[in-house]
């Protein structure tokens, strides 16, 4: 669901900055930090700093109605499995003053429960999407994490008790998706919903022959586009676990190309990622050959979120975003059709 549009993209930031200057009071008791807006889209995140000690964290206030508490609640623990028991560097939670990973605050005559999370400050910097040879670099890195992490998904015994949605095809391209209609999309024209229904179903049928065997589907992060890596050193760190969820592994992939789907280099990308992937966890051909659907499942989900949204990221993509959508997809019925 999401933020309302009768409500400006400006009057939604005003409001989250009042729940974050509420919710520090839950996670701090003796010490007034500065807190300072860092992203908002789905959520918004703030940087936290001590004023006394320096220290850092991330606040993050998420966005009322789209998650429950208890589906919070076992994002979290996730990540604190993930860091306790994989090699991969994430964000810990942090509790409150009573103890309590989740924090909810409510604002004079605004009916909604905003939910609030604190982590620890992470150091590094996203990939750059223009630095075509360093980016297939850390592709080959990004593919190893990703099969970490599915191999900690697959093997971790709690996974299937959490409270996570899936990401399957009905939640994304089906009658109700999570994220709105493609065909509600930005530049949609008769032409153009006709070439993506088309894709649509084929992505459908190929789906369902492909399965949800334990080897292809498990609790996912389901978001691992650019903007939620931290290179440091040649090491890649992993945030923003807001949309993890079960679905395809191979779908974490098609994620890690968001917004970069029509980009000439992208085939390099996939080829360094399963090379990478490779080094740590099995990938079948039968499964290379179906990452072009994985892509545009994606893809087509983006464009569902671009035309739901009222945000910067959002608004950057557009129209244009859509319209470059026509080439992948043909080439895409070229070969599956």
């Amino acid at each position: 669901m999401s933020i309302p549009s009768t409500e400006s993209w400006g009057k939604s930031v005003q409001k989250f900055n009042k729940v974050a200057n509420c919710a520090i009071l839950l996670f701090f008791t003796d010490d007034q930090p500065t807190v300072k807006l860092l992203d908002y889209s789905e959520n918004a995140t703030y940087l936290v700093e001590s004023r006394i000690t320096g220290q850092k964290n991330i606040l993050r206030v998420c966005r009322p109605d789209y998650h429950k508490k208890s589906q919070i609640e076992s994002e979290l623990a996730w990540m604190r499995a993930i860091d306790q028991q994989s090699p991969i560097e994430v964000p810990v939670p942090v509790s409150g003053t009573n103890g309590e990973y989740v924090q909810s605050v409510k604002l004079e005559n605004d009916p909604r429960e905003y939910h609030c999370t604190m982590f620890t400050f992470l150091e590094g910097q996203a990939p750059d999407e223009n630095n075509e040879q360093e980016l297939i670099h850390q592709f080959e890195i990004l593919g190893e994490i990703t099969a970490h992490l599915h191999n900690h998904s697959q093997n971790w015994q709690e996974a299937q008790t959490l409270d996570r949605e899936p990401w399957d095809y009905e939640t994304i391209l089906g009658e109700n998706p999570k994220w709105g209609r493609w065909q509600d999309g930005v530049a949609i024209t008769p032409e153009r919903k006709k070439l993506f229904q088309e894709v649509s179903e084929v992505i459908k049928r190929r789906l369902e022959k492909f399965g949800k065997g334990p080897d292809r589907f498990g609790l996912i992060h389901a978001d691992l586009r650019l903007a939620n890596l931290l290179v440091e050193d040649n090491k890649i760190k992993v945030i923003d676990f807001d949309d993890c969820g079960f679905g395809w592994y191979l779908f974490d992939l098609g994620a890690a190309l968001s917004f970069i789907e029509h980009k000439p280099y992208v085939p390099e990308l996939v080829k360094a990622w399963v090379k990478g992937y490779r080094k740590v966890r099995p990938l079948s051909e039968e499964e290379e050959q179906e990452i072009p659907t994985f892509i545009m499942l994606r893809r087509l989900m983006l464009i569902s979120w671009i035309g739901s949204r009222d945000n910067e990221t959002a608004r950057e993509m557009g129209s244009g975003y859509t319209e470059a959508t026509d080439a992948l997809a043909k080439d895409y019925l070229a070969k599956f059709r």
